[in-house]
């Protein structure tokens, strides 16, 4: 395998403004116009929130989601640098790519759900701050994350600016980032969870428990997984380069084993309460709840280790169907679930999925720009090509032995 030294990286070029190119900006563009009336004439004009439901899709999709997505770096991180696991290594920079995109576009949705936005800066102030707040310690660990994923990232606007030497001065420095870079999305994403064990009854039993904070962190750790493989097949179709196919099926192991943690926690915590008699209801929550174990079996299915290497495909349709499974249950946990008393009701506005809409078509404008235009994506010679090919043909080889 290469060493990490070894690694190259360019930019994958081609042509950037393609008419899927001006299809997002079309979404984006839209988005801007109900954000021009969101901050000019209030939440009210573009939203329906309200006094029972302060948060909305803004919070739950383009945060808690899109955070989760963007723990593609932290997932790899763990790997990488601290399990010591360099195979992994090509894998790094489109990961902190991902997050910083997730957590970078997270955050401005948070400044977008604030209702005095101008003053947003409070929450930096020591003297305004409340410390018993899990809140604000969710909002500080993000905060001080993507100035982490920043310095994490700039070698790559280094490399393209031909500054060798301040990016030599920041290699011997990076391991602390690395490190604050693996200990901030600990903290904050179970945080998450532990935002929700304080709403107390207003969460329905099929998901709250005080078990959120760790189900939160698992989930996490599964969705950055599975966003690098999604990335990484669609990147490999997209661009036409060469599939990762032996890297992706180990991390597939990796990911079979944290789902499957997640769903026995998740049924052995509600089978010991005895709340999973919940889930037999004629009602919105037990439906919601039972597509979301569906999807998170559909996906262990799906990825459970094989004797023969799973198809590009195959891994494909595990890391949408993880993703999925993620992400409903997140938005369980903060919007289907969340019952904060009778006469509230919560269904997103038009301009609230557009923006959430237009949120995600930046993310992936911005890709399509730094993959083509930096060195984020590892170079696939020829040597490098051969190595992975003979790894994979002697993985099948040995799967087949055993089976006969």
């Amino acid at each position: 395998m290469a060493k990490q030294s070894d690694q190259v990286h360019a930019p994958v070029g081609g042509r950037l403004f393609t008419p899927m190119f001006f299809g997002l900006g079309l979404l984006v563009l839209v988005a801007g116009f109900f954000l021009f009336n969101r901050f000019v004439f209030g939440l009210g004009s573009v939203t329906n929130l309200s006094d029972g439901y302060p948060w909305g899709i803004w919070i739950a999709i383009d945060l808690v989601v899109g955070t989760a997505l963007g723990c593609a770096g932290y997932a790899v991180a763990l790997l990488v640098y601290i399990l010591n696991r360099g195979e992994y290594h090509p894998l790094v920079r489109p990961a902190l790519l991902a997050s910083l995109f997730g957590y970078a576009l997270g955050g401005a949705a948070v400044m977008i759900d604030l209702g005095r936005y101008w003053q947003g800066y409070n929450m930096f102030l020591p003297w305004l701050s409340q410390y018993n707040s899990v809140m604000l310690e969710t909002a500080l660990c993000i905060a001080a994350y993507i100035t982490v994923l920043m310095v994490e990232f700039s070698p790559v606007f280094l490399e393209r600016l031909g500054m060798k030497n301040i990016r030599r001065r920041l290699d011997k420095v990076l391991f602390i980032f690395i490190g604050l870079g693996v200990l901030l999305p600990t903290m904050h994403q179970s945080s998450m969870g532990t935002i929700l064990v304080v709403l107390g009854h207003q969460l329905s039993p099929l998901w709250q428990t005080q078990l959120l904070p760790l189900l939160f962190l698992t989930s996490a750790l599964f969705m950055g997984f599975a966003i690098v493989v999604f990335e990484a097949v669609l990147a490999s179709v997209g661009f036409r380069r060469p599939m990762e196919a032996f890297i992706l099926n180990k991390l597939s192991t990796v990911m079979a084993w944290l789902l499957l943690g997640f769903v026995v926690v998740r049924i052995a915590d509600l089978l010991f309460r005895g709340d999973i008699v919940l889930a037999f209801r004629a009602n919105l929550d037990a439906l919601m709840f039972w597509v979301e174990i569906a999807l998170h079996v559909t996906a262990l299915v799906l990825l459970w280790p094989r004797r023969i290497p799973a198809s590009p495909r195959r891994m494909f349709l595990s890391a949408s169907t993880m993703l999925a499974a993620g992400a409903v249950y997140r938005i369980n946990c903060y919007l289907v679930g969340y019952h904060p008393g009778d006469g509230w009701n919560y269904f997103p506005s038009v301009g609230e999925i557009m923006v959430t809409v237009g949120i995600f078509a930046l993310e992936i404008m911005l890709y399509l720009v730094f993959v083509k235009r930096l060195p984020v994506l590892h170079t696939v010679d020829r040597a490098y090509r051969e190595e992975h090919a003979a790894q994979a043909r002697e993985g099948g080889a040995a799967a087949v032995g055993q089976a006969t």
